[in-house]
C-alpha cells in the first residue's frame, strides 16, 4: 500500500467501541498503531506502516473529515451517515462491529400519538424523516446525552436513539416500540481520493474485507460482532 506523492493514507476511526472493535481488523490488515488510540492523548497516530496514519476523532465527525478530503477513510456507524447523509462518499464495506440498532421508545405506560409528537434526540434528521412518513410532524428537542429522562420529566413523548441491551431504557420506566434501522460500522472512502488513489485504498478495502471475512468464518454460528 504504498501512498502517492510520500503522503501517507490517512483513515479516520471513531473513538470508542468503534475503535476498540476495529483494532484488530485493523491488525490483520497488516495496520497495527504505534501506540494504544484508546489511551493515547495524540489525535494523529502513525503506524507500523510508513505509508498509513490514523485520526482518532468523534463519530460524528469522522464523515465530515472524509467527505472534505482531510481523511481518505474512515470507520464509522451507519447511524452517523443515515443523520449526515453520504454525500461524497463511498460505502464499500460493512464491518459488522459494534452492532446496535437505532430505535424510538417512550414511556411504558404511554398516551397514543396525535397528530404531532416532541421527541427527543441528537439524531434530528433521522427523526424528522421517520416520523414524516407516517404523516406525523415531529417537534424536536436535541440532546445528547441523558436521553430517558425526556420522557419522565414530560420534555418530549418519545426519544430516538442508540439502543443495546435496552437495560438503561426498563431501569428508567421505557421501552423501545419500533426498530428504525439496524446500525454496524462502515468503512467509508472519500470519492476523489478513490479517484486519486486506487491503489492504497483498493489494497485498503482488500484488506479489512479478507480481516471480516476470516472472522467471520472463525465466529461461532450467530456472526461476529453479535447483537448487543
Amino acid at each position: 500500500m504504498s501512498a502517492s506523492a510520500g503522503t501517507p493514507l490517512t483513515l479516520a476511526l471513531t473513538r470508542g467501541r468503534i475503535l476498540k472493535d476495529c483494532l484488530p481488523l485493523l491488525a490483520a490488515a497488516g495496520i497495527v498503531p504505534e501506540e494504544d488510540p484508546g489511551s493515547s492523548r495524540k489525535l494523529v497516530i502513525g503506524t507500523n506502516r510508513a505509508d498509513v496514519r490514523l485520526l482518532v476523532l468523534r463519530g460524528s465527525d469522522v464523515s465530515v473529515y472524509v467527505r472534505h478530503g482531510a481523511a481518505d477513510a474512515g470507520v464509522v456507524g451507519r447511524d452517523m451517515l443515515l443523520e449526515a447523509g453520504s454525500e461524497g462518499l463511498y460505502e464499500p464495506l460493512d464491518l459488522g462491529i459494534a452492532r446496535c440498532r437505532l430505535m424510538t421508545a417512550g414511556l411504558v405506560e404511554r398516551a397514543p400519538l396525535r397528530s404531532r409528537v416532541r421527541v427527543a434526540t441528537k439524531f434530528v434528521n433521522v427523526a424528522r424523516r421517520f416520523y414524516a412518513a407516517q404523516g406525523l410532524q415531529a417537534d424536536i428537542i436535541k440532546l445528547y446525552g441523558a436521553m430517558e429522562l425526556a420522557p419522565v420529566l414530560g420534555l418530549a413523548e418519545r426519544i430516538v436513539d442508540i439502543v443495546d441491551t435496552g437495560n438503561t431504557l426498563r431501569a428508567n420506566g421505557l421501552e423501545p416500540i419500533e426498530t428504525i434501522a439496524e446500525i454496524s460500522s462502515r468503512l467509508v472512502v472519500n470519492k476523489a481520493a478513490m479517484k486519486l488513489r486506487p491503489g492504497p485504498l483498493g489494497e485498503l478495502i482488500e484488506g479489512l474485507a479478507a480481516a471480516v471475512g476470516q472472522r467471520d468464518a472463525a465466529a461461532p454460528r450467530g456472526g461476529a460482532g453479535g447483537a448487543p
